[in-house]
């Protein structure tokens, strides 16, 4: 029998309920909500530390934040010294490729895949130019990569300024298929692909941007919480932008998730042509989302659904036996992962693992998550009903039915007839606290920390505004 191949997509920043599948009508995502359909959809998929590095961590060692060592995002911080996910695959004997974004520092570092074509989002502060980089400058177009103007966490928005082949996402996914059309043909294939997008500079092309001309957004979602003080300052960047560039930005936004969903049938096709098609599993997942303003807020670092939770999809021809048993209920997070993937391809694995193979009897009852350790952190309890959510910083709770209210726009942490459930989800939070975080809980009851007397200073690196690549910045500029 063979061995099954994987091709493993990952996306930045894209929210879980953000596709046709999951009831959206104002987002065109044909390819993925047929992977969807006909695969193993998980509906309570979580990121456990909802920001680039440590959710990356958490894929590519199937351990948690509290294990591999980054709940804030660490951008100097090496892996921790275990086998990978990739590096587990690469043991077994199959030929391991990972093309776009990696986020490790160093940032050659390959954390166990045979070859990485790298695409890092034009980080020189580190001391590497990255591979999209050096094919620009071979194209006689060194250093524009940036030149459109938007910042790499800001919601302005403008077309993409270069031909279609140089779009970042284009490029990925040309690459990618490169790799399918050169793989080793005695060796089963793991292929790691990680676009940069949606995540911000939001400069779609204009093909896909047209897409939405005439497309009316769902309203954003609204609330009736308390703004807290800590609320409010989640809410600050998004109270900068306009009515009408919050709208334009939702748009294009989803017109770079619809780029990906085109350039996914892409690989599909390289797959079918190759005749890999019927021996792949494909999957397709994000490492955390965006509340793209939805309860006043935008980008991640927050345990509401836009932000922590993630779409992750099991899907081709060996993932139908598994269709429609259940297994779409379970609570997961991305540490899951990479025991799911070596469970399903009968790899071992060295390494004890905080994760848990999705498609075994093995459940769990509660999703920890947390994010933080300065005036923002947030802490995150999730069961099979109801989500806790906890910013120490003036000792705030947010409780929500996920049953009756997935939105998130009642709290019901005030409520009397939800006492018994705030207790048992206390608890759990208490539990699953560590180190100076105990701190917080003082003779049985949660005391959080004071509201701090300053209040936070303007970004006058405008959120990493980036400038013209060539020739290459020091290393070592601010952020």
């Amino acid at each position: 029998m063979k061995r099954k191949n994987v091709v493993l997509i990952c996306t930045d920043e894209w929210p879980g309920q953000l596709f046709g599948h999951r009831g959206r009508k104002d987002v065109m995502t044909p390819t993925i909500d047929f992977l969807a359909d006909n695969g193993v959809m998980m509906e309570n998929a979580y990121s456990e530390c909802p920001v680039c590095i440590p959710a990356r961590r958490s894929l590519m060692t199937g351990l948690t934040p509290e294990h591999h060592g980054d709940r804030v995002y660490s951008d100097r911080m090496e892996m921790p010294d275990c086998q990978t996910l990739a590096g587990a695959f690469s043991s077994a004997g199959y030929q391991t490729v990972a093309v776009g974004k990696m986020h490790v520092y160093p940032q050659r570092d390959r954390t166990g895949f045979d070859d990485v074509i790298l695409m890092e989002e034009g980080r020189c502060e580190f001391g590497v130019m990255d591979d999209y980089e050096i094919w620009l400058g071979e194209q006689g177009k060194a250093g524009e990569q940036f030149m459109h103007g938007m910042g790499n966490n800001t919601y302005y928005t403008r077309p993409w300024h270069m031909d279609e082949p140089s779009h970042e996402t284009s490029w990925i996914t040309r690459e990618a298929m490169k790799q399918i059309a050169r793989r080793d043909p005695k060796r089963p294939l793991f292929l790691y692909v990680s676009f940069t997008y949606p995540h911000p500079p939001i400069v779609p092309l204009q093909v896909f941007l047209d897409k939405y001309r005439d497309v009316q957004c769902e309203p954003v979602l609204d609330d009736d919480w308390p703004e807290e003080w800590v609320i409010k300052q989640f809410r600050d960047i998004a109270s900068q932008y306009s009515p009408k560039e919050r709208e334009d930005a939702r748009k294009a936004f989803m017109a770079q998730c619809t780029h990906i969903d085109y350039s996914i049938r892409l690989i599909i096709g390289s797959l079918r042509e190759h005749n890999l098609l019927d021996d792949t599993i494909l999957v397709f997942m994000s490492d955390h989302g965006d509340m793209l303003f939805d309860h006043k807020m935008v980008a991640k670092r927050l345990f509401y659904e836009g932000s922590a939770s993630v779409p992750l999809i099991f899907s081709g021809r060996p993932m139908l036996e598994y269709r429609n048993r259940g297994y779409e209920k379970k609570l997961c997070q991305i540490c899951d992962v990479m025991p799911t993937l070596l469970d399903l391809c009968d790899v071992e694995c060295d390494e004890k693992l905080d994760g848990i193979s999705l498609f075994s009897e093995k459940k769990r009852d509660y999703i920890f998550g947390e994010i933080g350790e300065d005036a923002k952190a947030t802490r995150m309890i999730r069961d099979d009903r109801f989500k806790l959510i906890y910013y120490p910083v003036g000792n705030v709770f947010h409780l929500f039915d996920m049953q009756e209210d997935r939105k998130e726009q009642h709290s019901l942490a005030d409520d009397p007839e939800y006492a018994d459930v705030m207790e048992k989800m206390k608890g759990l939070l208490a539990s699953s606290l560590h180190g100076e975080d105990t701190s917080w809980v003082q003779n049985g009851e949660f005391c959080g920390c004071p509201v701090p007397e300053t209040e936070s200073m303007p970004n006058f690196g405008l959120l990493n505004q980036r400038g013209i690549h060539w020739p290459p910045p020091e290393t070592g500029y601010s952020h």
